[in-house]
C-alpha cells in the first residue's frame, strides 16, 4: 500500500470516531488503531511484517524498517514552538539526542503563557518538524522518536 493511501487512512481514523480500521487488498492486510496516537500494522501477504507508524507518515526510510517503533510528539495546544527556553539559548532536545518520558523537550507560547512541552515517549529524537518561532496547531506533529 502506499505511504498516501496509508496517510490518508490514519487521518481519516484520527479524525474519526472511529477507533479500529482493518483492509484487506491484494498486496496484503493494513489495520490502524486509535490510541494516543494513531497507530498502523501492515502485515504482507506471504509472512507478517509488524510496522507501527504514528501520523504523519514518515519518511520512506523509516516506513521500509519493518520492525522500528515510530512515534510523533504532537502538539497539545495552539501557539509559538520554542526549540529553547529564551533566544540564544541551548535547544532542549537536538537530533540523536536520547530522551526520557517527562523530558522537557519544547515550549508552545500560548497567550503569553510559556508552555513546556515534555515527552511522552523514551526514545531516540530522529526527526525535528518544525522551526524555532514556527506556528503551530493543535495536534501537530512537533518531533519523531524512535
Amino acid at each position: 500500500m502506499d505511504l498516501r493511501k496509508l496517510k490518508t487512512l490514519i487521518d481519516l481514523v484520527s479524525e474519526s470516531n472511529v477507533s479500529e480500521l482493518e483492509i484487506t487488498e491484494a498486496e496484503g492486510k493494513v489495520r490502524i488503531v486509535k490510541g494516543g496516537g494513531a497507530m498502523v500494522q501492515q502485515y504482507a501477504a506471504p509472512a507478517t511484517a509488524f510496522a507501527p507508524v504514528a501520523a504523519p507518515a514518515p519518511s520512506p526510510e523509516l516506513a521500509l524498517a519493518p520492525a522500528v517503533v515510530v512515534h510523533a510528539v504532537k502538539s497539545p495546544m495552539v501557539g509559538t514552538f520554542y526549540r529553547s527556553a529564551s533566544p540564544g539559548a541551548k535547544a532542549f532536545v537536538e537530533l540523536g539526542d536520547s530522551i526520557k518520558i517527562g523530558e522537557t523537550i519544547c515550549i508552545i507560547e500560548a497567550m503569553k503563557i510559556l508552555n513546556e512541552i515534555e515527552a511522552d515517549k523514551s526514545g531516540t529524537v530522529t526527526q525535528i518538524l518544525c522551526e524555532n518561532g514556527q506556528a503551530v496547531e493543535y495536534g501537530q506533529a512537533l518531533f519523531v522518536i524512535e
